[in-house]
């Protein structure tokens, strides 16, 4: 229980009226009270001398000093808490100035408290505390007042400026000034006058103790009037805030009366009330919307138009569809992130194996957005293969945030309204896909992925790849303007993620906005463990299997990863695992019980015979035949290299769909051999007496790119001098007409292809080896990688000729 005075103090007119009186007989009693006295702590009150006020007493230890003071003297001294919080405060925590009092009456209320009646006697210091337990006892000293004399100039008119401003505060108040002005002006004396008028005024305690401590009368009552000049202050302010209700009330309450009579009128005329109802509702839905300040002047223009027209025309229904937007859109609304970075590591690694690069990159990232909310960073881009996580990356890191998460395809999206939506003007007209996501969320910092952001179109429907840079830009997305909504919308706190297969056909200026993060495909024991810890007990669960109903050695994943699937990417590899899962599920609901244990044997007959033959069991290439690696947007692959020699006159024949780029590398390759045809052991009059046919399989796939420059030349030497190529070696690399091996991109997904068909050697330019660092340890270690700055360090391994 806490002691606090609960109720108000007594008005001036009251408290003051026998001033005289209660001054004379307190000068009486100032010298009968005993030296030491109960002391009662109090909270939130200072009490002042002819102050008369109840205080309700429920701490054990003041209803104790109450106690003692009835059964003695019916004195007591009352002080302040330097802390309202001090349930049980000791001498230490109190005020040392406060008030001799007497009780003039007590009632025990029914719920254990006393209630008491004190006035104020005389101001009195504490020397020092005799006890604290059962209740504080102190030896106290009364501080007494000056004696008055003939009043100054100054201080008449600080008496003066003391009624006046208590006089301002009552009629702001609206309090009758008559009789309390009679009472103030009774006093003449100073320090009678701003004990007066303190015990009477709203201040926080500090400043109250403040007054009671100060013992010249003068110094006292201009402190009083200090806090007279700030009350005054206040009052007005009140004052004018309560006129300022006051005026909008009266202009609600005539709106009211207005509307009131707009819809008898419209009764009348038959319209029914339904259109006022759905009136109000958009109203009171566009006030709570929390609109800018420039989107609530549309609005207000649009509910204007609207309150004007029949509500079953056309352009009213869709002025009102337009409203509804506004009111249904998220302006204000955002959902509180929780950036913890060691959950969202855990987070990532529990979604997602391997990718430590990405996942390091997606930690800073949200680092930075930790240590700075308001930094704009990056647009985050996963490019990589089908099938390898980019978009369950960007579920796992809206999880991680706690924010929403919404994926918008963008694949073959030919219309630049699908992302800046429609004019109003067109019949069936909606917002863009970003606004409708936005909505649909319910929150203004959602988490969008944008995907397959390399397929997007264009054609006399506009270029959305444009529009796309208004969104993804920070320095302008921040007032985003839909053609529908036509006003601003800041898209700044939308974490925005975007994917692509390949990069190549993403424009400049849209890809620059973009930090590019590429994710290779996975090795063979990456796909393994994924397949053990994430994929396998997902297909048995959605095939109505336990996990312990499926048991499959690791040597059987990885001959389903070998001999079935051949992707960069995971997906293959889950449906042959769904299939394998589906198979079981049938035995299982054919009454069969588990667990089921699955062979290299039963797989083939779950599966059927392998897809994938290793080409790499052939000991020995033909002459002319060459392997090489290339880079597809699905992950690396090895192709057979042909070149074929026929009595002719020089002519060059390429097949197998060839891009430009093969070609112009073909021809150097066939200049190359015709200047050095004598270090090469080479016939020097091949190119006027021989045709050279260059084919590369698979021609129903067209092929191009920088990568194939070394193989084309390795395999024409080999053609041209009838030696075999190496088979257990494969190479990658762009070729000069002076033989240079130049760099080429996508190094990782190349030598995965290269172990994957088990090759022995690769070799790759020598501007490449910094790319060796992304490959894991463990898979280097199955194959030797050569860096080649020219082709004569490829030739003796590939063809065994000497450097010359």
């Amino acid at each position: 229980m806490s002691d606090r005075n609960d109720a108000e103090s007594l008005d001036i007119h009251e408290s003051g009226a026998s001033i005289e009186e209660a001054a004379e007989h307190m000068n009486e009693l100032l010298n009968d009270f005993p030296a030491e006295l109960p002391v009662l702590a109090v909270r939130d009150i200072v009490v002042f001398n002819y102050m008369i006020l109840p205080l309700f007493v429920g701490r054990e230890k003041s209803v104790q000093a109450v106690d003692a003071a009835l059964n003695g003297s019916r004195y007591m001294m009352i002080c302040t808490q330097h802390d309202e919080a001090v349930d049980d405060p000791t001498g230490d925590d109190l005020h040392k100035t406060g008030t001799v009092v007497m009780i003039m009456r007590m009632l025990k209320m029914p719920d254990g408290r006393l209630k008491v009646l004190v006035q104020g006697i005389s101001r009195a210091k504490v020397k020092n505390f005799v006890s604290e337990d059962p209740y504080l006892l102190a030896e106290v000293e009364a501080i007494e007042e000056p004696e008055a004399g003939p009043l100054t100039v100054e201080q008449e008119a600080m008496i003066r400026s003391a009624r006046e401003q208590s006089e301002k505060i009552l009629s702001l108040r609206g309090v009758p000034t008559a009789d309390i002005m009679a009472v103030l002006n009774g006093v003449d004396e100073p320090g009678r006058l701003a004990d007066l008028i303190a015990a009477n005024l709203r201040m926080k305690v500090a400043d109250a103790q403040t007054i009671l401590e100060c013992t010249d009368p003068d110094e006292r009552l201009t402190l009083v009037n200090e806090q007279l000049v700030k009350e005054v202050e206040v009052a007005a302010m009140q004052a004018k805030i309560q006129s300022m209700a006051k005026e909008g009330m009266d202009k609600a309450q005539k709106d009211y009366f207005l509307r009131e009579q707009m819809k008898a009128i419209r009764r009348e005329l038959g319209e029914g009330p339904d259109g006022d109802e759905d009136m109000d509702e958009l109203i009171e839905s566009l006030a709570k919307a929390g609109l800018p300040k420039d989107v609530r002047k549309e609005a207000d223009k649009q509910l204007r138009r609207l309150s004007v027209m029949h509500p079953e025309s056309s352009e009213a229904t869709v002025v009102r569809t337009y409203l509804e937007w506004l009111a249904e859109l998220p302006w204000k609304k955002l959902s509180r992130d929780r950036i913890d970075i060691p959950r969202a590591q855990a987070i990532l690694d529990e979604d997602h194996y391997g990718l430590e690069k990405v996942k390091d990159r997606i930690l800073e990232y949200l680092s930075v957005r930790k240590l700075n909310p308001k930094s704009k960073g990056p647009i985050l881009c996963f490019s990589g293969p089908p099938g390898v996580g980019k978009t369950s990356l960007g579920r796992s890191i809206a999880r991680a945030l706690g924010r929403k998460f919404q994926r918008i395809s963008l694949g073959g999206m030919r219309d630049e309204a699908e992302i800046r939506g429609h004019r109003r003007t067109y019949i069936g007209a909606m917002p863009g896909r970003i606004i409708q996501t936005i909505k649909q969320l319910g929150t203004r910092n959602p988490v969008i992925m944008l995907d397959e952001i390399d397929k997007l179109g264009s054609d006399f429907r506009g270029d959305p790849s444009s529009a796309l840079l208004e969104v993804l830009d920070p320095e302008q997305n921040f007032s985003f303007s839909d053609h529908y909504l036509n006003v601003p919308f800041d898209l700044s706190k939308v974490m925005f993620i975007c994917t692509a297969n390949q990069l190549e056909t993403i424009p400049a200026p849209l890809r620059d906005r973009m930090e590019i993060i590429r994710i290779p495909g996975y090795t063979m024991q990456e796909k393994a463990k994924i397949a053990r810890r994430y994929l396998l007990p997902r297909q048995a669960g959605e095939n109505g299997l336990n996990e312990d109903d499926v048991q499959i050695a690791d040597n059987v994943i990885t001959k389903i990863i070998d001999e079935y699937t051949r992707e960069a990417g995971l997906r293959n590899l889950e449906r042959e695992l769904g299939t394998v899962c589906r198979k079981l599920a049938r035995r299982k609901a054919e009454g069969e019980d588990g667990p089921f244990r699955v062979t290299v044997k039963v797989l083939e007959k779950l599966l059927g015979a392998p897809r994938f033959i290793d080409e790499q069991k052939e000991r020995e290439l033909l002459p002319g035949v060459a392997l090489g690696l290339a880079w597809t947007p699905y992950g690396g692959e090895v192709l057979n290299v042909e070149v074929s020699t026929m009595k002719g006159k020089g002519k060059l024949t390429l097949t197998g769909q060839l891009g430009d780029v093969m070609k112009e590398s073909a021809q150097a390759a066939v200049s190359y051999v015709r200047s050095h045809a004598a270090e090469l052991d080479v016939d020097p009059e091949f190119s006027s007496n021989l045709d050279i046919h260059i084919h590369v399989p698979a021609g129903a796939t067209p092929k191009d790119g920088p990568s194939a420059g070394v193989t084309l030349l390795t395999a024409l030497i080999s053609a041209l001098t009838g030696r075999s190529v190496n088979s257990d070696l494969c190479m990658t690399g762009e070729i000069t007409l002076r033989g240079r091996v130049l760099p080429v991109g996508g190094i990782k997904e190349k030598i995965l292809a290269a172990v994957a068909r088990g090759l022995s050697h690769a070799f790759i330019p020598h501007q490449n080896k910094k790319d060796l660092e992304d490959i894991p340890a463990d898979l280097l270690r199955k194959i030797n990688v050569h860096p080649a700055e020219h082709i004569n360090d490829i030739l003796p391994l590939a063809l065994g000729l000497d450097k010359k």
